[in-house]
């Protein structure tokens, strides 16, 4: 009845519904023990108000069942809480497997979206209707926050690192979106919306939009403006350890540690390589900070993530 209100917004995605049942599960206990403690405040007052001025009242020693009760009674009303919490949170910390990526670059103030063919957006996103996205997100300046209500999705955008969240949308349309962390005079004004669009015109839009090339291609042209490839060698033979294949590779760092390579692990090689050296190399690669920017840096970053592991064969030794 309330649908599409700011205290109800649409229910436009998979995880919506859980969030929601959660909520309503809360507010409906709340309410529950409120009316009811309120009721017995009542009941008592005029049941046992003093009748006379010098009355005293009846001592009481107490009773086993009901302190167990009142004590039980709310720690298994909280299990329950936390289960379900515990539930929800973890679906949505976990992307699926297999879902479409998109970056998001938050800055004073607007929202920056690319698409890993290429295509960019200012403010609005576009995606297909029942299909995971995954929005790997990060910030050029302060904190931001990415919220879409009618999702239940929101998450940090913190400079320095990578955040993501992950919605599959169920219903097409447009959702508002908003940054939900105050990031400065004008971050009232920092929103924007997401357009869910039926897999064929999504598909039409998308090569529709001209772009100058994806993600990758132009990752591949930072890696040779930067020269990259005079130390990462496909033969493995270089000053810097090999990229082909590595990306999702847990890989052992010269400390004993091991680390898995994902986006956040790329981002710090490229900003602060002597962070994290992988054993058997030296810290000799130079910082990149200040010389690449945030959308260069998703680039090469997704020109990473293209490279395909080397055949076994070639190895060999």
């Amino acid at each position: 009845m309330w649908s599409g209100t700011p205290l109800f917004p649409e229910v436009a995605s998979t995880i919506a519904p859980r969030v929601d049942a959660l909520y309503f599960f809360l507010v409906a206990l709340t309410l529950f023990f409120s009316l009811g403690i309120a009721a017995m405040i009542v009941i008592f007052a005029v049941r046992f108000h003093r009748k006379k001025d010098d009355a005293i009242g009846t001592p009481v020693h107490g009773a086993l069942a009901l302190e167990l009760g009142w004590t039980f009674v709310p720690l298994v009303i909280a299990m329950v809480i936390f289960a379900w919490g515990a539930s929800i949170f973890f679906t949505i910390a976990t992307p699926p497997a297999e879902t479409l990526n998109v970056y998001a670059v938050g800055k004073q103030w607007m929202w920056k979206f690319q698409h890993l063919d290429g295509r960019r957006e200012i403010n609005q996103l576009h995606v297909p209707v029942n299909r995971a996205v995954k929005v790997i997100m990060a910030s050029e300046d302060v904190i931001h926050d990415l919220y879409v209500p009618a999702f239940r999705v929101k998450a940090d955008v913190i400079p320095g690192r990578y955040t993501t969240i992950w919605f599959n949308a169920t219903k097409p349309g447009r959702y508002k979106l908003f940054c939900a962390e105050y990031c400065g005079t004008k971050h009232s004004g920092m929103i924007g919306e997401v357009v869910v669009m039926d897999p064929n015109e999504y598909q039409a839009w998308l090569n529709d939009g001209a772009p100058q090339g994806s993600l990758a291609e132009g990752g591949a042209k930072q890696f040779t403006n930067l020269a990259c490839y005079t130390c990462h060698k496909s033969s493995g033979r270089g000053r810097g350890p090999m990229l082909d294949g590595v990306f999702g590779k847990t890989v052992t760092l010269a400390n004993g540690e091991t680390v898995t390579v994902d986006e956040a692990y790329l981002r710090e090689s490229i900003l602060n390589p002597s962070a994290k050296v992988v054993e058997g190399y030296q810290p000799i690669m130079p910082t990149f900070q200040g010389l690449v920017s945030e959308e260069q840096l998703l680039e090469l970053i997704e020109y990473v993530k293209s490279l395909p592991a080397q055949p076994q064969a070639e190895t060999k030794h």
